[in-house]
């Protein structure tokens, strides 16, 4: 095993990468034995691959391996700095490889949502006619910032957040590694386990964190270092969630407060409201969503809703954080144990439906204005009968213009206040149309 110098001042997350396909730890989902991923890596017909996943999940160290394994030169570039240069060079690199009877280069584009759309097409001709092979990876949902042309062209696979035992696992490794800094380091399973923990499946944040430990450690009278929780604690540990306010934990969050709302889960809401304020979410944009919600989900079976949560909404506004944080779990909870309707959300999009379909049709005479003696000769307003006066020739009259006469866009349920409009409806609704 080599032994790493105490002048490498690289991080120890870059000086114990794995160098063989076995050393990898974690991702077993696309990475066990006769997966697609590894029959294409160990057969070395891999030609497009795109991995997609958070930090710290292995993207970078699967290129590293698989360049390494088909034993084909690998180019890394980062997207941040790179240029449309710099692309066509390394294309035209590994063609003049080609040409010259060698294998095809592979070409490592990280953080490939961030190169521009230019900068992407530049890759098009050199992934169809097979000049390089490549590698991208992302942090981003890859059908927003990929392009669909490149998109086609990949096989994408995602990576999921390391597991516990795959932290626990990786760092064990490490120790084993004959890296200088971890050389007489022992570690207790409490403490690996809150390195886990606080690394949140961040594999490169996990072997920092113990390096980190590593470096406070004082040796006992047998010169061996023990990392113990009482060390962690003093380091202070506590990380902040991973949580991008612009992709995909964003969405998934908010996706999963709204719907447990709407399924009247409030225990549910309340957690993912707190992994929002806690991770910096911003809280008006929790409020937005409440307004929302207390609209299309809860609707007319609890008109009250929607009036807390404009409340909660000013509240917040005037508050901010850490006190807004009560009238959020306050408004999500009042949600949540709510009546439930969506029908006039579903209403409003089957109205706007037949708008688009049938455009502008023409307004029942009965109904238009008529301000003037022309526009009452022209029989605009002829026939109206005031409602007040006379509900029931009022209830005789068609409302919608004749293609849609009969159409019911509004269709209460029997389910909280929407129950007593349904019942008022039967009554008063218009009887010709």
């Amino acid at each position: 095993m080599t032994h790493l110098h105490l002048n490498d001042d690289r991080p120890l997350p870059e000086r114990v990468r794995p160098q063989e396909l076995a050393d990898l730890c974690g991702q077993e989902h696309i990475w066990q034995l006769n997966s697609p991923l590894r029959r294409l890596i160990e057969t070395d017909s891999a030609h497009a691959l795109l991995f997609w996943g958070p930090p710290g999940t292995g993207k970078t160290t699967l290129a590293q391996l698989i360049g390494r394994h088909s034993d084909r030169k690998l180019t890394s570039i980062s997207a941040v700095s790179a240029s449309v240069k710099d692309i066509r060079s390394m294309i035209d690199d590994s063609l003049k490889s080609q040409s010259l009877g060698n294998k095809t280069h592979i070409l490592f584009v990280d953080e490939i949502h961030r190169l521009s759309k230019n900068q992407q097409d530049v890759l098009l001709p050199g992934l169809e006619c097979g000049h390089v092979r490549f590698i991208g990876a992302t942090t981003e949902n890859p059908s927003f910032s990929v392009n669909n042309a490149i998109l086609s062209r990949c096989l994408t696979f995602n990576l999921k957040p390391l597991s516990r035992e795959a932290l626990v696992s990786m760092m064990k490794r490490a120790m084993t590694s004959g890296d200088v800094t971890l050389a007489n380091l022992s570690i207790t399973e409490a403490a690996l386990g809150m390195i886990a923990q606080s690394a949140q499946g961040d594999g490169r944040q996990c072997l920092n964190l113990l390096a980190a430990a590593a470096a406070c450690v004082e040796p006992d009278v047998q010169q061996v270092r023990t990392i113990t929780p009482d060390i962690l604690e003093r380091l202070g540990t506590s990380l902040p969630l991973r949580y991008d306010r612009d992709g995909d934990q964003h969405y998934d969050i908010i996706s999963a407060f709204i719907k447990s709302i709407r399924a009247s889960h409030p225990d549910a809401a309340i957690y993912y409201l707190a992994r929002m304020i806690e991770s910096g979410e911003d809280p008006l944009f929790i409020a937005r969503r409440l307004l929302i919600s207390a609209s299309e989900d809860i609707g007319n079976a609890n008109p009250t809703a929607l009036l807390i949560a404009e409340s909660t909404f000013r509240a917040v506004e005037k508050l901010g954080l850490p006190e807004g944080r009560i009238p959020l779990a306050q408004c999500a909870t009042y949600l949540a144990a709510s009546p439930k309707s969506n029908r006039a959300y579903l209403a409003i999009d089957a109205a706007l439906s037949d708008v688009k379909k049938t455009g502008p049709l023409e307004i029942p005479l009965h109904l238009r204005n008529a301000p003037t003696k022309f526009m009452k000769e022209q029989g605009f307003g002829a026939g109206y009968a005031y409602a007040h006066s006379d509900l029931e020739a009022a209830k005789k009259l068609p409302y919608l213009p004749t293609p849609l006469r009969g159409r019911k866009y509004y269709e209460p349920i029997p389910v909280g206040t929407e129950k007593q409009l349904m019942e008022t409806l039967k009554h008063l609704r218009p009887q010709v149309d």
